[in-house]
């Protein structure tokens, strides 16, 4: 007879209700508990409780990964690629591991950014105080001067920063595959300003304040003894709370709370801030943009909010994968009509690279991407 694990974990539970069930009518109120213990328990919180410290490195080398030559992560040792699964039936543990990784990933771009591509970072709102929460972008030296062309790059939603097309390409494919460096390089070459938009960074993490909540004790209006009995069920309350936490969440992570930037608390917003703050005031007569998947919706809310100025200086739009919906987004037939003249949507598709792809939306054409070699796309 085989048993599952679950089984394996609540038996001290069920062997501790057929005893007090057992005892006299004093036993009553541990049974309650008891019960109350099992409809909360949730099992996979449970599971927890195997898993080891979610205690990863914050360097590639701590990791014991490193990009080679061509771009490609691969262990120092072995060299074979990222193992997702490092820790067998431990899924939780390998996803936080993974992600651990990517956050590391991400600055390593930053980097690569101003390194290899020598772009600047320029930290937003540009009127942010000290102790405001900030973003950033990056421009090349001569994105506000260039009189002749602009190229403004766009990443989708997600875990993406400035620079990335899609995280999980950088790690299973290379960094060509996953990142904005091979356009940004080539925009450059070819006498383009370039400036790389971040929108997914609207928010900075802290951990949360603790509350205090004042004891029954407190009120002095009331009596002494309906004071020592509340206090009394609120200590007996927060055991029990306790009790439960044990098994509920063994490697309690820290209660975090999101502090929004400032007009760039969304896709969105981001994306009108920046046109507002550098790309309207650029010199460049003529300015293009790629936006991958969420890039493209925030692309036409930025015609929404600002068509007249984004005709005058927009000269082509190419999209990747794009996500936008003239008919949600009540894009109107003026931007509508722009979009089917200045803009392109290659999306995924086995049709060679380029071919018509019926569209039921009226706007900008669709063509093939030949399956798999667009921006961002996930294999």
């Amino acid at each position: 007879m085989s048993i599952s694990l679950s089984s394996l974990i609540l038996l001290p539970v069920w062997i501790s209700m057929a005893q007090i069930q057992q005892g006299g009518p004093d036993e009553k109120e541990k049974t309650t508990a008891l019960k109350d213990l099992l409809s909360r328990i949730d099992l996979d919180e449970l599971m927890k409780k195997d898993e080891p410290p979610l205690d990863f490195p914050d360097t590639l080398e701590g990791f014991e990964y490193a990009f080679n030559e061509k771009g490609q992560l691969r262990h120092i040792k072995t060299g074979e690629p990222f193992v997702f699964n490092y820790r067998e039936d431990l899924h939780r543990w390998n996803q936080k591991r993974y992600e651990a990784l990517g956050e590391i990933i991400t600055k390593y771009v930053y980097e690569l950014l101003e390194k290899d591509c020598n772009l600047k970072k320029i930290s937003i709102p540009v009127d942010a105080t000290e102790s405001e929460p900030k973003s950033f972008i990056f421009m090349s030296e001569d994105a506000l001067t260039n009189p002749q062309k602009l190229m403004v790059l766009i990443h989708g939603s997600g875990v993406v920063r400035a620079g990335q097309w899609a995280r999980r390409l950088i790690i299973n494919e290379d960094l060509d595959s996953g990142t904005q460096i091979p356009f940004i390089k080539r925009a450059m070459d070819e006498g383009y300003g370039v400036i790389v938009l971040n929108p997914n960074e609207n928010y900075i993490e802290v951990e949360k304040p603790k509350i205090h909540v004042p004891s029954s004790s407190d009120s002095s209006d009331e009596p002494a003894e309906k004071r020592e009995r509340k206090d009394k069920v609120s200590k007996e309350t927060k055991k029990r709370r306790d009790f439960y936490e044990k098994y509920r969440n063994p490697q309690r992570e820290k209660e975090m709370m999101q502090l929004y930037i400032r007009e760039n608390g969304s896709p969105e917003e981001h994306a009108v801030y920046v046109w507002d703050h550098f790309i309207a005031q650029s010199a460049a007569e003529n300015v293009f943009f790629v936006a991958h998947s969420y890039g493209g919706l925030a692309f036409v809310e930025l015609m929404i909010q600002r068509e007249a100025d984004v005709k005058s200086k927009v000269t082509a739009v190419a999209l990747t994968d794009s996500v936008h919906n003239v008919w949600h987004q009540e894009a109107g037939k003026t931007i509508r009509e722009w979009m089917r003249e200045n803009c392109c949507n290659w999306v995924s598709s086995s049709e060679p690279l380029d071919t018509s792809v019926e569209s039921m939306l009226p706007d900008c054409p669709r063509v093939s991407a030949d399956d798999q070699k667009r921006p961002g796309q996930q294999r």
